[in-house]
């Protein structure tokens, strides 16, 4: 590479002006890496930033050609107006931004890519590394000075941190899909350890990383080494990044170490459009409707649609959504946003139907909120109370399934879901998996396409028992609330109070369909799970199975001399176990 504060090069290509590796220097000297794609000629023009570890030098296709194959033959509108050589996983195509008036800024994240320097994903560190680059392209010769954001997952979460710091330059962001809270909605369901930040690492991560360089993949356009330009040996690697996975595992209490990584919505002030995804159960979902609920700013919005995690960030229905709210905020003109409504909704239906609608506010304010109780004797969902049951069953087990009598007419659930369950254990502890199905007549279920899964259940939810504590001061009859600050452990056969947050979802369930909830003390897997030849780590395929890389089932989490005892659910008609759902009746 050219000396720290030197662009590789700047080269006119496809109808922009491209600076490659245009170094920006940190607080602390250390100097990242970003490219820049621009309108060619003099001229300011706003700036759509992303800053992540996924490396700005490998293309989608070349880094998830199935994945973007998929999408092109399902949508052909994404491959339109474009050669897509320049869409990076993610991101925004630079192509079709900078034709639109926009500069793309491209930065490889501390640790990542070609930005040297020590990985800590989602620190304060980079969160700083974050506004610095905000501010940076603020005063540049080519920028109006107003700055937006905009990206998936990693490009989303980091707008969240950042906002929190308020940076004076940043005018508006798009988080697609991105969670808030890392322990609550990524390191622990519940309290429950997820395996997936391992599983990621391990996949997209740490292939990319600085010092990767020969043993890594080449930018298809600049024919440099994406991870490049030095190659280090593997134990250089490993001692330039954070164990994360180790962290989480370590830490089964929201401590500093969580504090410090998740975003303070009270502090964020910047005009934003959160966009979720129904099918974000692990993930991305929680974190974009909580965000619009808590943060700060005045001028918000929430979308939330469906299909793979990807799909709409890209296709003329998220794009055009996306450039109505840049152009707004960061351009001035009339775009019609002003009359958009503060929650757009993309209401689900069996067979991956959707039907937009807006609303007012979220959760909906005219939402019905109904208890279906659980009927432990009979296996029955229903709004009539049932007399006293229970039902025991294995702590690691798949635990017990209940289902409604098939529905007279139509109903739609849309909005956050809680569960009230008693629960005793001949153990200390017990971890409680809760599963939102649908059935059609047949009884076969219906799946949903999740971000990463095409057999996606309508919703879930996840506790741990010792975890129940609840704050008082957060906590929503519809949204409880844990503190995940101490362990409360079980006395064997002493049944306890569980308040059980589940997901938000929407679903439309059709006449003569059952909706099904199941308790269970590990995974949910659909019946129908098969090896999926998409991705590939070590060897091992990711299969389709409800819970895509969502696992729970690190045995130093979750012993089994702890957590398989015998687990019983209670219910009697002065302490009723139930599902609060949410009923949208019709405007």
């Amino acid at each position: 590479m050219t000396s720290d504060l030197t662009p590789l090069r700047s080269e006119f290509r496809d109808n922009m002006r491209i600076d490659w590796d245009t170094p920006i220097q940190m607080d602390d000297g250390l100097v990242l890496r970003a490219d820049v794609f621009r309108p060619e000629g003099k001229g300011r023009y706003p700036v759509i930033l992303t800053y992540g570890p996924y490396g700005k030098g490998l293309s989608f296709q070349d880094g998830w050609a199935p994945l973007y194959a998929k999408m092109i033959a399902d949508f052909p509108e994404i491959g339109d107006g474009t050669t897509q050589k320049y869409q990076c996983w993610e991101t925004v195509d630079p192509e079709k931004w900078v034709k639109d008036g926009y500069v793309c800024v491209r930065v490889d994240s501390r640790g990542a890519g070609r930005s040297p320097g020590y990985m800590d994903m989602c620190s304060p560190r980079e969160t700083k590394d974050v506004y610095d680059c905000i501010e940076w392209a603020a005063v540049q010769d080519w920028s109006t000075g107003k700055i937006g954001m905009n990206g998936i997952s990693y490009y989303a979460v980091n707008q969240w941190h950042v906002a929190a710091l308020q940076p004076p330059h940043l005018a508006a962001m798009c988080p697609w899909e991105g969670y808030t809270d890392t322990y609550r909605e990524v390191a622990r369901h519940g309290g429950i350890l997820t395996n997936f930040c391992e599983f990621i690492f391990d996949l997209q991560i740490k292939r990319v990383q600085h010092g990767v360089g020969q043993r890594g993949v080449r930018n298809r356009v600049t024919g440099e080494w994406a991870s490049g330009p030095e190659t280090l040996r593997e134990e250089q690697l490993t001692a330039n990044r954070a164990d994360v996975y180790r962290e989480f595992l370590t830490r089964e209490l929201h401590d500093d170490y969580f504090k410090d990584r998740t975003a303070d919505l009270s502090k964020i002030k910047t005009p934003f459009l959160s966009c979720g995804n129904w099918g974000g159960l692990g993930i991305h979902l929680r974190g974009n409707s909580e965000a619009f609920m808590r943060a700060a700013s005045t001028e918000k919005y929430l979308e939330m649609h469906g299909l793979e995690h990807w799909t709409h960030f890209y296709t003329e229905y998220g794009r055009t959504l996306q450039r109505r709210f840049f152009d707004h905020y960061l351009k001035g003109i009339d775009t019609g946003w002003t009359k958009q409504p503060k929650v757009q909704l993309q209401i689900r239906h069996p067979g991956n139907r959707f039907v937009q609608r807006g609303e007012n506010e979220w959760p909906i304010a005219r939402t019905q909120w109904t208890r279906y109780f659980l009927d432990f004797a009979e296996h029955r969902l229903g709004t009539d109370a049932p007399p006293a049951s229970s039902a025991t069953y294995r702590g690691l087990g798949d635990g017990i399934t209940l289902v409604t009598k098939p529905f007279e007419t139509e109903v739609e659930i849309t909005g956050p879901v809680a569960a009230k369950l008693f629960l005793s254990s001949t153990t200390e502890d017990a971890d409680v998996f809760l599963v939102m199905r649908l059935f059609a007549p047949d009884l076969k279920e219906v799946s949903f396409t999740g971000i990463a899964d095409p057999l996606t259940p309508v919703a879930m939810g996840w506790l741990r028992a010792s975890h129940r504590k609840l704050d008082p001061a957060r906590s929503k009859p519809y949204m409880p609330y844990h503190t995940h600050d101490e362990k409360q452990k079980l006395n064997p056969g002493k049944p306890v109070e569980l308040d059980v947050e589940i997901w938000p979802t929407s679903i439309v369930i059709p006449a003569g369909y059952r909706l099904a909830v199941s308790i269970r003390g590990r995974d949910y897997v659909h019946a129908a799970a098969q090896p999926m030849p998409l991705m590939h780590v070590r060897n091992q395929s990711l299969v389709p199975n409800g819970v895509s890389a969502f696992f729970h089932d690190d045995a130093r989490d979750r012993p089994p001399a702890i957590f398989d005892g015998d687990v019983t659910l209670h219910t009697k008609p002065e302490q009723p176990s139930y599902l609060l759902l949410p009923v949208i009746p019709a405007r």
